[in-house]
C-alpha cells in the first residue's frame, strides 16, 4: 500500500460570501475492503444531486460505510490502493465475490460465475466512472480483451462488466470520479 495518505480539502465560503478553505486534513473514511488482501479505500466526498447544490459552508452529504456506486442522480470520488493480486482469487467461489461486493452495497454487481470468468471481482454498475492511475499500473479486463493502464493514464467505464488484476509486485493507487448513469433499453439486463 502507497505511505502517502489522501488529502482532502474542502472549500466553502464565510459568512460574507468569500471563499474560504473549509476543510483540510486526511479523508475521515478509510476502509479496506475484503480482508487482508484488498484493496483500501479512500471516500473523499459525494454529491446527491444534479445540478450538485452549492451553498456557504455545508459539509460532504453523511454516509455510513462504504457504497460503491454514487447516489442516485449523485456523483462520488474515491482513491484506492490495490494491492498485487493475492493467490486467492484463483479460488474464490462466486459465492465470496458476491460478499467482497456486498461490503460495499453492490453484491448484485458482482459478475463472478467461477472459473469461466476472466477474474474473480468482474463487476458491472450503472455508472459512468473516470478512473485516473496515480501511480503504479493495473489491467483493466473485459469481457473480450484487456489492457495495461499506468500512472497518468485515464479510463472511461461506461457501464460495462469489468475487472481490475494487479499482476505486478507494486500497489497502484487510481482515483474514481462515479457519475450516476442509466442503461439505454438494449443494455438493460
Amino acid at each position: 500500500m502507497s505511505k502517502n495518505p489522501i488529502r482532502r480539502v474542502v472549500t466553502g465560503h464565510d459568512s460574507s460570501g468569500k471563499a474560504i478553505i473549509q476543510d483540510d486534513g486526511i479523508v475521515p473514511r478509510i476502509q479496506r475492503i475484503g480482508g487482508d488482501t484488498g484493496p483500501l479505500f479512500y471516500e473523499v466526498w459525494n454529491t446527491r444531486a444534479t445540478p450538485a447544490p452549492i451553498d456557504p459552508a455545508s459539509g460532504e452529504p453523511p454516509e455510513e460505510g462504504i457504497i460503491l456506486a454514487p447516489p442516485k442522480n449523485g456523483t462520488r470520488i474515491r482513491v484506492l490502493d490495490i494491492p498485487p493480486d493475492d493467490p486467492s482469487l484463483a479460488e474464490m467461489t462466486p459465492e465470496e465475490a458476491r460478499a467482497h461486493f456486498a461490503e460495499i452495497g453492490a453484491a448484485d454487481a458482482s459478475s463472478f460465475e467461477g472459473k469461466e470468468s476472466r477474474h474473480a471481482h468482474m463487476h458491472r454498475t450503472e455508472t459512468i466512472d473516470y478512473g485516473i492511475v496515480l501511480e503504479g499500473e493495473i489491467v483493466l479486463i473485459m469481457d473480450e480483451g484487456e489492457t495495461t493502464v499506468r500512472a497518468g493514464d485515464i479510463v472511461v467505464q461506461r457501464g460495462t462488466n469489468h475487472g481490475w488484476a494487479n499482476r505486478t509486485d507494486k500497489n497502484c493507487r487510481i482515483a474514481f470520479i462515479l457519475i450516476d448513469g442509466e442503461f439505454s433499453q438494449e443494455l438493460k439486463g
